[in-house]
């Protein structure tokens, strides 16, 4: 869906002009500007680390500048607390949504600012407050009421509250970050839809972002960050792939996917009529050969990752066999999963494949302990040698092994949980969703790991929602709907069309 959008020609409101901001050691931001004009979408870009959240703290009031001036309204100060910034309507829709359970939607909206009946009690006017969510659910063309238990919505439908207690604050400007990192295809979809409302109503729109495809659908220009600098910015007419890419790497990309390549091998891995639970009346077949790149793709709720965690052991097969390397094996936990030479990157690293209190070090050598005791005690000196050859062989990018998992970056994590299994010599690789909340550089960095494993003989299951994904790195495509597969694609047959006709269950 592209939308339809229109350079503004109103004046800014707001200004940032040469901000700078300077912490012991670390130039977080180097001189930036910045303006919001009426009605204004602005992609803000860049690697992890290049200050784009810095820069939004500046704006949020949160971070007080090393340097430089904040203009509201042509008023100028050196920096915003809070409280200013709430004032000139300033509000944030964060990646990480701040909202209670245990409130409805009209309780999450007006926290703190309920209207109340008169009298000592000051008990709240629930009448009123209903009222007032109402015009704003309207606005937005929400599906839920304001009585609706917060617990009970998607989290599609808990963005929209979000964005109403920003409306409700008469934000003027509405900073959202990652807003679809977690959303399915037709979810943002109606995002867009809401930023184009929103724009139509004079409601400025910053929106940080990974994926380029939603910037070309709704931003009126991109502005660029690279260590902590403003590298350029795009307008409308100038707003390709390519050019983002080039700005926020520095370098010229023919294509951000790594080409296949030799023709792939025998089969390793294969799923013979498997059944899950999700689908009891379904059953999958597919095969993974040596040195291949076989991408699954499919709509949120095809049966991907219940494939994958039924492959893995976490969840019980309900039929069928597995064969690996020709032989019917029997995987009834991940540990069997793991001694057969199979193994996971899940799609929610942070929550399934690593300790974030944990060192890199630990995290590397815990699914493989037993290799490194000696008289039943860790012998800590094999454990870091084996991290730091995992940390030069991946690139991850910390001065110290001893580093916790959580202090690092999306991508150096997702290649934490990488090298716990290339510590062991995988036969199959099964990645849910490989590059989420990963930036551009770091994509580039793990495609390269992929295709090297591949030509390693490793067989690669990768699943995945991006569809730029799926089309660029893999060497087949097997399309999952509704629990079973609706069909495979060649390189020759690759193209969004083709995998959408067979997401949704019709033929190619």
């Amino acid at each position: 869906m592209l939308l339809s959008v229109q350079p503004p020609m109103s004046e800014p409101f707001l200004e940032l002009v040469d901000i700078s901001k300077i912490y012991p050691g670390v130039v977080a931001l180097d001189h930036v500007d910045l303006s919001v004009s009426p009605g204004e979408v602005i992609a803000l870009i860049g690697e992890n680390g290049a200050g784009k959240s810095t820069l939004m703290r500046v704006l949020g009031g949160v971070v007080e500048p090393s340097g430089g001036i904040i203009r509201v309204d042509r008023v100028e100060r050196p920096s915003l607390t809070v409280a200013d910034a709430i004032r000139a309507g300033i509000a944030f829709v964060h990646q990480e949504l701040n909202l209670f359970d245990n409130l409805d939607v009209a309780g999450n909206v007006y926290i703190g600012r309920e209207p109340v009946h008169g009298g000592p009690l000051k008990l709240i006017d629930r009448k009123r407050l209903y009222a007032q969510v109402r015009p704003l659910l309207d606005r937005l063309g929400a599906d839920f009421e304001p009585d609706a238990p917060l617990v009970e919505l998607s989290l599609a439908q808990r963005q929209l509250v979000e964005i109403m207690k920003a409306l409700s604050l008469d934000a003027r400007l509405v900073i959202m970050d990652e807003p679809t990192s977690s959303l399915t295809l037709t979810e943002t979809d109606r995002l867009m839809r809401v930023i184009a409302a929103l724009k139509a109503d004079g409601v400025s729109i910053i929106f940080i972002t990974h994926r380029l495809n939603e910037v070309t659908q709704c931003a009126d220009r991109a502005v660029v960050l690279r260590d902590g600098r403003m590298v350029g910015a795009l307008t409308r007419a100038e707003l390709t792939p390519a050019a983002m890419i080039k700005l926020m790497i520095g370098r010229d990309l023919k294509s951000l996917y790594v080409p296949p390549a030799a023709p792939p091998g025998g089969s390793v891995l294969d799923i013979v009529d498997v059944v899950t639970d999700t689908y009891p009346d379904r059953a999958v077949s597919l095969s993974v050969r040596r040195g291949e790149i076989l991408g699954l793709a499919g709509l949120v709720g095809s049966g991907r990752t219940e494939l994958a965690r039924a492959i893995f052991g976490i969840d019980p097969l309900r039929g069928g066999a597995v064969r690996l390397e020709g032989e019917p094996i029997r995987i009834a936990t991940p540990r069997a999963a793991i001694e057969h030479g199979i193994y996971l990157i899940p799609e929610d690293r942070k929550s399934s494949g690593l300790l974030l209190d944990l060192s890199i070090t630990e995290n590397v050598s815990l699914p493989d302990l037993l290799s490194y005791l000696r008289f039943w005690l860790v012998n800590t000196a094999r454990e870091a040698e084996n991290a730091h050859r995992q940390r030069e062989r991946l690139k991850i990018r910390t001065p110290d092994v001893a580093t916790s998992v959580g202090s690092l970056s999306g991508g150096n994590q997702q290649k934490v949980v990488l090298a716990k299994w290339l510590s062991m010599r995988p036969k199959v690789l099964i990645f849910d969703e490989p590059t989420r909340g990963v930036d551009v550089g770091a994509k580039q960095e793990i495609y390269d790991i992929l295709r090297r494993l591949t030509d390693a003989g490793v067989a690669i299951l990768m699943i995945s929602s991006d569809m730029e994904e799926v089309i660029g790195v893999s060497d087949r495509i097997a399309v999952m709907h509704e629990g079973a597969i609706s069909g495979f694609l060649d390189r020759g047959q690759f193209s969004e069309h083709n995998v959408l006709q067979l997401a949704v269950g019709h033929t190619v």
